[in-house]
């Protein structure tokens, strides 16, 4: 019995961690491109409220490197699910 379970697991276990962990990394790209995509427009708002009174150009920067660190997290884990995927 021990035997067939060992079997079951050393052929049926890796066929499916390895979707499980693709699919992983890329539902974790999404997430990070979304906030990537929110972080831009806040980016844009910011820029555009320069000239108000509230404007301030920490914001800009603040928001800015959100954004492209979020890009580059979603970008990453994109390029990691595919080199699973390949693998």
């Amino acid at each position: 019995m021990a035997n067939i379970v060992r079997h079951f697991m050393n052929h049926v276990v890796p066929g499916v961690v390895k979707p499980l962990h693709v699919l992983w990394n890329e539902i974790i790209g999404f997430f990070f491109l979304a906030f990537a995509v929110w972080f831009g427009s806040a980016t844009l708002r910011s820029f555009r409220n320069l000239d108000k009174p509230g404007g301030s150009i920490f914001w800009v920067f603040v928001s800015a490197f959100a954004a492209l660190m979020m890009l580059y997290f979603g970008v990453t884990s994109f390029l990691k699910a595919r080199k699973i995927s390949r693998s």
